[in-house]
C-alpha cells in the first residue's frame, strides 16, 4: 500500500461528509422557508430511520476494519472477499429494512411520539426516503471499501455531485410538492450516487469477480465480521436510540418552539464536530492498517497526535459558531423565541463538543485496532444514565426545559470522553488485533518493519 496521510485522507473525506450532511441539511434549510414544522419533520423521520439500520452500522463497521487491516498485513485476497461479503449483505438487508419503512413507517413515527400535523409530515418524508433506503445501505457498502484502498477522494467527487444535483431539485420541487419533493430530491440525488459509485468499484479497486470469493459461503469471515460489527454498531445505535428517546422527551413535554430549537441547532452544530468525524473516519483507516502490519507504537502515537489535532479546530470552528451564532440561527427562521434559545443552547453546546471531538476521534481508533467491546459497555452506562436519565431529570422533574436536557447530554458525552483517553493510555487494544499472522509465530504487540503512515 502506498504510504497515506492523515491530512491526505481527512481532507476529502471532510468535504464528503460535509457534502453528505448538508443532503439533510439542505431539505431542513429550504422546507423552513416554507413550513418550520415540516422542517422538524424531516429531523423526526431521519431519527426513526436510524432505529432500523443499525444493522447498517454492523456491516460497513465490521468491513471497514477488517478491510483495513487484511490490506496492512498484505492480505488483498481476503479484503475482497469482505469486500464482497460487505456488498451482498448491505443489499439484502437494505432490501428488507426498505419494505418494513415502507408498510409501517406510520407506526414507527408514533412509536417515538409524533402525532397531528409533525406525523403527516414526517410520515411523507419516511415512506419516500425510507422506501428506498436500500440505495444508503448500498451507497455505505461501496464507499467504505474505496476509502479504505485509500481513495477517499472518489467518494469526495460524487458527494460533490450528489449535493448539487440535491440542491437543484430541492429548489425545483419543494416549493410545489413541500416534503415529499424534498424526500424525492433526496432519493434521486442516491441514485445517482450509486449508480457512479459501483462504476468505480469495478473499474478501479475490485472486479466483479470478487463475488466468486464468496463459494463455498464464508462463513468465518461472516463470523468475524459481527464479531466486530455488532459491538461497534451497538455503541453508536445505543446513542442514537437514546437520542431518538431524548427527542421522544421533546415531543411530549416540551413545547414546540423547543422543539424547532433543538432541530435548528442540531443542523447547525453537525458543522461544529465536521473535522473531530473526518479526521476520526481517516485515524481509523490508519490505525487498521498501522495495526495490521504490527506497528503498535506508531499507532499508538497517531492517535494522540490525530486527537491533538481534531481538538484544535473543534476549539475554533466552536468559537466562530458562538460569535456567528444569530446570523447562522436567522438562517433557518426568524421567530424571536426560538432564536433566543437556540441562542443560549450554542454557549452549552461548546462543553459538549469537547467531550464529542474525544469520543469521536478516540473510538475510531480503538475500532481500527479491534478493541469494540469497551466503548460499547461504557455506551450503555453513559448513554442511558447521564443523557437519557439524566435529560429527564433536568429537563421535565427539575423544569429545566431544553437547556437540562443539552447539560445531561455534555456530561455524557465528557464523561465517555475521558474513559475513552484512559482505555487508550492503558494499551489494551494492542491484543485485540483482528488480522492474525500467516506464520506460525505468536503476534506479539510490538512494533514491526511493515507499511509507514505518516501523520
Amino acid at each position: 500500500m502506498k504510504k497515506m496521510s492523515l491530512f491526505g485522507l481527512a481532507w476529502p473525506m471532510f468535504i464528503e461528509t460535509a457534502l453528505f450532511m448538508l443532503l439533510g441539511m439542505i431539505d431542513v434549510l429550504i422546507l423552513s422557508s416554507y413550513d418550520d414544522l415540516a422542517a422538524s419533520a424531516v429531523g423526526t423521520a431521519n431519527q426513526a430511520v436510524s432505529i432500523v439500520t443499525i444493522i447498517f452500522n454492523i456491516i460497513s463497521t465490521a468491513s471497514a476494519v477488517m478491510i483495513s487491516q487484511y490490506l496492512g498485513a498484505g492480505k488483498r485476497e481476503s479484503a475482497s472477499q469482505t469486500a464482497a461479503l460487505s456488498i451482498a449483505l448491505q443489499l439484502s438487508f437494505g432490501v428488507l429494512i426498505s419494505a418494513v419503512l415502507l408498510l409501517f413507517h406510520r407506526q414507527l413515527l408514533m412509536f417515538i411520539g409524533a402525532d397531528g400535523q409533525l406525523l403527516d409530515f414526517a410520515g411523507q418524508y419516511l415512506s419516500i426516503v425510507g422506501g428506498t433506503i436500500f440505495l444508503q445501505a448500498l451507497m455505505s457498502a461501496v464507499s467504505v471499501i474505496i476509502r479504505n484502498h485509500g481513495l477517499t477522494r472518489i467518494t469526495m467527487y460524487v458527494s460533490a455531485g450528489m449535493n448539487l444535483f440535491n440542491t437543484a431539485l430541492d429548489m425545483a420541487l419543494v416549493p410545489r410538492m413541500g416534503v415529499a419533493g424534498a424526500a424525492a430530491a433526496t432519493c434521486a440525488s442516491r441514485v445517482i450516487g450509486c449508480v457512479i459509485l459501483v462504476i468505480i468499484l469495478f473499474t478501479k479497486v475490485e472486479k466483479p469477480s470478487i463475488f466468486k470469493t464468496m463459494i463455498p459461503f464464508p462463513f468465518g469471515q461472516l463470523g468475524t465480521m459481527l464479531k466486530v460489527g455488532v459491538p461497534s454498531a451497538m455503541e453508536t445505535s445505543l446513542y442514537n436510540i437514546s437520542q431518538l428517546v431524548i427527542t421522544a422527551i421533546v415531543l411530549n413535554c416540551l413545547t414546540e418552539n423547543e422543539l424547532i430549537a433543538k432541530t435548528y441547532v442540531q443542523s447547525i452544530t453537525m458543522l461544529f464536530y465536521l473535522c473531530s468525524l473526518t479526521i476520526g473516519q481517516a485515524s481509523q483507516i490508519m490505525i487498521g492498517h498501522l495495526v495490521g502490519a504490527g506497528e503498535y507504537d506508531e499507532a499508538y502515537r497517531q492517535c494522540y497526535r490525530s486527537h491533538r489535532t481534531a481538538l484544535a479546530i473543534m476549539a475554533v470552528t466552536c468559537t466562530v459558531g458562538v460569535l456567528l451564532r444569530t446570523q447562522l440561527i436567522g438562517l433557518f427562521t426568524d421567530n424571536p423565541e426560538v432564536i433566543s434559545i437556540c441562542s443560549d443552547i450554542m454557549l452549552l453546546n461548546c462543553v459538549l463538543e469537547l467531550g464529542r471531538t474525544t469520543n469521536l476521534v478516540l473510538i475510531a481508533c480503538m475500532r481500527g485496532a479491534g478493541d469494540v467491546y469497551f466503548p460499547t459497555a461504557c455506551a450503555i452506562f453513559s448513554n442511558w444514565l447521564l443523557s437519557v436519565l439524566g435529560s429527564y431529570l433536568l429537563a421535565v422533574v427539575f423544569g429545566m426545559g431544553i437547556y437540562g436536557m443539552w447539560i445531561a447530554l455534555a456530561a455524557d458525552e465528557c464523561v465517555r470522553g475521558v474513559l475513552m483517553l484512559l482505555r487508550w493510555k492503558s494499551g489494551k487494544w494492542r491484543s485485540k488485533r483482528i488480522v492474525r499472522p500467516d506464520t506460525a509465530e505468536e503476534d506479539n504487540p510490538e512494533p514491526m518493519q511493515g507499511q509507514q503512515i505518516a501523520s
